[in-house]
């Protein structure tokens, strides 16, 4: 399958302001020529082995000032797990990875994903993937024995109204990735509101980031979901920003200030560093 090659990622040039110490990037991937691609990938990412990769992730932590991160797995890669795991374990020891999995996944196969560092799995309604809602639901009460949670990528105006209901009575925490990925035309929909309750209530998370897909000045939506409650939230750069779609590739530094403009000090260092590390049970 011929596929496109995806452009490398951009060195920051706008320098953001000094995140708090210990501050987590809580939402990026990790790629490598060295391992397999799944049959349907839409693109190649730019060429490099895990390892040059791992030196570039490095460069983009200390431009933005990030010291620990969160790997997320691709659908690049399918099912197999392998380069995230592997990236986890070589970026430095506790490196939480988010990892894919099946409906028909076995508790077996769970059990060895936490002990390889998996902290949670992800069910993706934008891209496709490999896990239903109903799957979940099926598998929660094993993902919750194991130590997992679900982060999830939706669309607030199609998917919110619909699943927000059935949130609160989940045995695992849900993550909304990319602040549910809305229709900046739309306005404040019904699924925003619907994701801004859960939030309030303490029945959901919610990662402010990859705003540059769907929203240029992000920052009244940003302060709607910290009102809704600054406890639920963390951040990620998304980087290296694959499948980029009709978004043009962003600078780090400029997407940190956005949020940043929005921030005290102490917000931030929720948002940055005693959130993530609450979600994902790290050494503070």
């Amino acid at each position: 399958m011929d596929r496109p090659l995806a452009p490398p990622p951009p060195e920051t040039v706008v320098a953001p302001a000094p995140l708090p110490p210990g501050a987590i990037n809580a939402h990026v991937h990790l790629v490598g020529d060295d391992f397999q691609l799944q049959d349907k990938a839409v693109e190649r990412p730019a060429p490099g082995t895990l390892d040059a990769w791992l030196t570039r992730f490095r460069a983009h932590q200390a431009q933005i000032g990030c010291s620990r991160a969160v790997i997320v797995h691709s659908i690049l890669y399918g099912g197999d797990n392998t380069v995230t795991l592997e990236a986890a374990r070589r970026y430095g020891p506790g490196t939480p990875a988010v990892v894919l999995i099946r409906d028909n996944a076995t508790e077996a196969q769970i059990a060895a994903l936490a002990d390889a560092g998996a902290k949670a799995v992800r069910l993706n309604y934008v891209h496709g993937g490999l896990l239903s809602w109903e799957g979940m639901v099926r598998l929660a009460p094993m993902l919750a024995a194991h130590g997992l949670h679900v982060e999830m990528l939706a669309h607030s105006h199609l998917h919110l109204t619909e699943l927000a209901p059935q949130v609160p009575d989940l045995p695992v925490d849900i993550v909304f990735d990319h602040c549910a990925w809305p229709d900046r035309s739309l306005g404040v929909t019904d699924g925003q509101r619907a994701l801004e309750r859960l939030l309030a209530d303490g029945h959901a998370w919610c990662k402010l980031s990859a705003a540059y897909r769907y929203d240029p000045e992000p920052q009244a939506l940003f302060s709607r979901l910290i009102a809704a409650n600054p406890e639920r939230l963390l951040w990620g750069s998304d980087w290296p920003h694959l499948m980029l779609g009709d978004a043009v590739m962003p600078d780090t530094g400029a997407e940190l200030r956005k949020l940043q403009s929005v921030l005290d000090d102490a917000t931030a260092q929720r948002i940055f560093v005693d959130n993530p590390t609450r979600l994902y049970r790290l050494p503070s």
